[in-house]
């Protein structure tokens, strides 16, 4: 397989030291050095392949990490089929026709299968594939810690109740993060993923046509914005699932531009532009717009602190050879 070439990546050594071998329990840096030496090459090549006739699936990636994550820890339980023995995560209302990806998932794991059989956990496929996405499209890069292992179900009612909605008040986003051992400003990092991606109307029309069951727009949401927004989702229903930009302004690069975007009152989701409203996270937008290496700085430490979230190491879950099945 011809893997697509990336510019050399540097890490100072007083980083490397300070890291050491083992991070985070049984997480290693360098888990698969041995048993699957090609498996970065493999997963790089896959995700270019999938972002180069898709540039979206960048952030559908992110996203499908993000809901794995925060539903029985990073153990890919999100990517598993409902079965007789449990309802699966991606029939969750948060998901149902939404968290996308599979497929790019499925590919590389097939291709890492032929390299190095029952060896790579679909977890780690998944956690490797969104930093390679991210990079892809402009983001920061990170190490990323490997040795997690595949949970052997799914919880449809988790991912209904512990995933964040974009209607939801921030104080509500808050406590399902900090449940998960993030904190306020892992919320106002993270949701700088939506530098990239799209969202459906239904997630945000309220805020064009009745804010509050007022019967008028959002008065927060800045007039040019609103009359762009309602020529993407007219009030109807038959426009609830078109497709509109989380950065308008710079849609297919990570970049700082959402945080501009809060500051000037066009941020497209209701959670998002509720950051600009809070006197703890508003300085924090304030300062990721003006300085964009900070933000990349902590958008890499927010992503493994995620990524760490209840895995599975040593003897527990399996290594699934079929991401959507249990062995």
């Amino acid at each position: 397989m011809e893997i697509i070439p990336y510019r050399l990546y540097t890490v100072p050594l007083f980083c490397l030291l300070f890291l050491g071998h083992f991070v985070s329990g049984q997480l290693d840096y360098n888990f698969y050095d041995y048993s699957c030496p090609n498996l970065t090459g493999i997963v790089r090549n896959g995700v270019a392949s999938a972002v180069a006739k898709e540039t979206r699936m960048a952030a559908s990636l992110l996203r499908l990490h993000f809901h794995d994550c925060f539903v029985n820890g990073c153990d890919a339980s999100i990517l598993l089929d409902e079965s007789s023995a449990f309802k699966g995560e991606k029939n969750a209302l948060p998901n149902r026709n939404s968290v996308r990806g599979f497929e790019v998932i499925d590919a590389i794991k097939a291709d890492v299968e032929r390299a190095c059989p029952s060896t790579v956990s679909c977890a780690d496929i998944l956690t490797l594939a969104v930093r390679e996405a991210i990079y892809l499209v402009g983001g920061p890069f990170w190490l990323v810690a490997m040795g997690r292992r595949d949970g052997l179900t799914a919880n449809e009612t988790a991912a209904n109740e512990q995933l964040p909605s974009p209607i939801e008040p921030l104080e509500n986003i808050t406590a399902k993060f900090t449940s998960k051992g993030l904190t306020l400003k892992d919320v106002v990092v993270l949701s700088g993923a939506h530098t990239i991606g799209f969202a459906q109307c239904f997630t945000f029309k309220s805020r064009l046509f009745n804010f509050d069951n007022t019967g008028n727009p959002d008065p927060t949401l800045d007039a040019s914005l609103l009359q762009s927004l309602q020529q993407i989702c007219p009030n109807q229903a038959d426009s609830n699932t078109n497709l509109a930009p989380l950065d308008s302004v710079t849609t297919n690069k990570f970049d700082n531009v959402y945080y501009r975007n809060l500051v000037n009152n066009s941020g497209l989701l209701q959670s998002d532009q509720a950051l600009m409203g809070d006197n703890r996270t508003a300085p924090m937008v304030m300062l990721y717009n003006r300085l964009p290496y900070l933000f990349a700085s902590a958008f890499k430490t927010s992503m493994v602190k995620m990524s760490y979230i209840g895995v599975l190491t040593g003897h527990d879950g399996e290594i699934r050879k079929n991401c959507r099945v249990v062995n």
